[in-house]
């Protein structure tokens, strides 16, 4: 017999018996009272709302502290959730609250996608307590819940009608979280658009289809009070940390220009109704239904996503074990044929490189044939080049051998012309006086001067040059008569030595073609020619020195 079948069997035959006397368990709720007193409570809030519409205000308010935070800007990229958990005290309870803001919501110039960080965020906490409840060795006593108990949405005081943002984003929550929409900053318009800006955004929420958390009205000590707080929804709410003095009274305000706003008076705001449902009446029945309506769908649909049922097409319960058998044996399934679908891809794909392995080792193949090819033909080349240059060689050294034969051949008939010359040589004659080059030559006629070379100096500035030339024997006692014979070259008669005058000549270099031939018969004696140049003077107009005579030396 079934588990189940036992329950229902012992729940139909249950009967109600009178009491003698005391026992005892009526004090089972003071028990469960100290438990919780002892264990302390938890409490998470989320407020969802743009930038600038007084958040962290209204929660300093409404909890009567200063809770530590950074005001948030407008230039995030992104809606990010910023969570801060503080530990509370009041009397002997203790409360461990968490609130959770939206940063940057509302600010991007794209808000298709505002909605999302929120939700994803939501789903985070419910499936960390789901992964709690899960496990073999659970610890949900001291396990700190963060799931969300209350949304509380802020909604602009435009006094017109709810932007499209804000319907998304609570229709895309209201199945997740408990919704109490607020007006912010609701001092900021009248009372009479305040009361049809009411009416406008409950007549849209009920257009749309959001639903929004109503105060449960099932509890006959609560139900008047939260049937009338139902009208009111949604609160009109003003936040202030500042006390001002108001009769003999000290009391949060905002003072303004025009007069002052009392955070606590009623007949300004809602605040003192938002706080009596929130805390002070309905906390527990916000963590009750955020653990039995929305985390348990979310669990249901979890469970369901991995296979697990309550009944089987026959309507007939499962149990947890043959549902995992059931769901344990379908994903092994599952994998034996992915596992059958990878083998054969992988067998696919390894026939497909194989064959794209072959067509690349035949390209290879070839192209070596071609390579080989083209390597034999230069290479054959080459060697014919060779053979070309090898026979060029050979040609040019017997015709080397030849002319080297003729050669000797001629240099055996010519070596009588040889010695002439040389003996003719043997009377030749070279000297140098400064620059001048002067070639003797022995002749039939006696000696010749055929040319002579003067190479000036070039700071020097020819004005004249005279020069005379004259033999001397050493045998005789006077110098022999020359003949000068200068081409195109006058001779002034006021000189009874043969000479030569060369006017006006600026140059480097001076060619005088001369012809000199002695009178005498004689054989040539050794001679002296004596150079002057007198007349010739440098750019300061001294006379230049006289050149000393030179000994004419047989030529080698």
């Amino acid at each position: 017999m079934a588990a189940t079948d036992i329950a229902r069997q012992v729940g139909e035959g249950c009967r109600t018996v009178p009491l003698a006397g005391h026992v005892g368990f009526d004090s089972l709720p003071d028990q469960l009272v100290n438990k919780s007193v002892s264990q302390g409570f938890c409490f998470n809030i989320l407020c969802v709302g743009e930038t600038g519409l007084g958040k962290s205000t209204l929660m300093d308010t409404l909890f009567n502290t200063k809770f530590e935070g950074e005001p948030a800007t407008h230039t995030q990229p992104g809606v990010q959730l910023r969570s801060n958990t503080y530990d509370l005290q009041e009397s002997n309870v203790g409360l461990k609250l968490t609130i959770v803001s939206t940063v940057g919501f509302g600010d991007q110039i794209n808000k298709e996608d505002s909605y999302k960080p929120i939700v994803e965020f939501i789903d985070a906490q419910f499936e960390a307590y789901l992964q709690e409840e899960l496990k073999i060795r659970r610890v949900l006593h001291t396990y700190h819940d963060s799931r969300i108990h209350a949304c509380l949405y802020f909604i602009a005081p435009t006094g017109h009608s709810l932007k499209s943002l804000d319907l998304v984003t609570m229709k895309k929550l209201d199945s997740k979280v408990n919704i109490i929409p607020i007006i912010a900053k609701s001092d900021a318009i009248s009372k009479s658009e305040l009361t049809k800006f009411k009416i406008k955004i409950t007549s849209e929420l009920v257009s749309n289809g959001v639903q929004i958390y109503q105060f449960p009205t099932d509890d006959e000590s609560v139900a008047e009070i939260n049937g009338t707080m139902n009208a009111h929804l949604p609160f009109a709410v003003i936040g202030s940390t500042e006390e001002l003095k108001i009769g003999n009274k000290m009391m949060k305000a905002r003072q303004y220009p025009w007069g002052t706003v009392q955070v606590e008076n009623e007949a300004h705001c809602d605040f003192v109704k938002l706080r009596e449902m929130l805390i002070r009446v309905n906390m527990e029945d916000l963590r009750e239904q955020t653990h039995t309506r929305h985390y348990e769908l979310y669990r249901r649909c979890k469970l369901e996503e991995m296979g697990f049922k309550d009944t089987d097409p026959d309507s007939k319960p499962f149990s947890l074990q043959e549902t995992y058998e059931a769901k344990r044996n379908e994903f092994l399934g599952e994998l034996q044929k992915k596992e059958e679908e990878m083998r054969q891809m992988f067998v696919q794909r390894v026939k497909e490189k194989e064959a794209e392995l072959k067509e690349a080792e035949k390209e290879l193949h070839e192209k070596f044939d071609r390579l080989k090819k083209l390597h034999q033909d230069e290479k054959k080349k080459l060697e014919d080049k060779k053979k070309s240059l090898d026979d060029e060689v050979n040609a040019f050294k017997q015709r080397k051998t030849a002319a080297e034969l003729l050669q000797s051949q001629g240099s055996q008939a010519g070596g009588s012309q040889t010695l002439k010359r040389d003996k003719e040589k043997k009377n030749s004659y070279c000297f140098t006086v400064n620059s001048a080059v002067c070639c003797m030559l022995h002749e039939t006629q006696g000696p010749v001067i055929h040319g002579c070379v003067l190479n000036s100096i070039p700071r020097y500035s020819w004005t004249g040059l005279h020069l005379a030339f004259y033999a001397k024997i050493p045998s005789l006692t006077d110098s022999f008569p020359l003949e000068c014979q200068a081409a195109g070259l006058p001779i002034p008669a006021m000189y009874s030595k043969p000479h030569f005058f060369l006017s006006s000549a600026t140059c480097s270099c001076l060619v005088l073609p001369l012809a000199l031939t002695m009178t005498s018969s004689l054989p040539p004696p050794p001679l002296k020619l004596f150079f002057r140049d007198h007349l010739f003077s440098n750019h300061t107009g001294k006379p230049g020195h006289a050149k000393g005579p030179c000994l004419l030396e047989k030529g080698k």
